[in-house]
């Protein structure tokens, strides 16, 4: 069994508090969510509106499917508009590790 998972810094464009930054949020966490069939969630800077770290997770039977999950979820996600990916940091390990 492998794991991987991704953690992305996120940065906001037009948001000027925390509800506006759940409204620009809250609808890329549910399309990555449908689309890819990862668990997702913000993870830190809860208290920034501008800000966000999300992470997405997900467990398959091989590493190289994580691998091309997690480049399709980071590739849909610096698509997005209004919504600048600042990094992402990522993990693959199996259960023996």
């Amino acid at each position: 069994m492998w794991i991987g998972w991704i953690e992305f810094d996120l940065l906001f464009g037009d948001v000027h508090s925390l509800k506006e930054k759940r409204s620009v949020l809250r609808p890329v966490l549910a399309d990555v969510h449908q689309r890819f069939g990862v668990s997702i969630a913000e993870v830190d800077l809860h208290d920034l509106h501008r800000r966000a770290v999300v992470g997405a997770a997900l467990v398959a039977a091989d590493r190289a499917h994580i691998v091309d999950v997690l480049d399709a979820v980071e590739n849909h996600v610096a698509r997005r508009p209004g919504v600048d990916l600042l990094s992402a940091r990522r993990r693959t390990i199996t259960s023996d590790d």
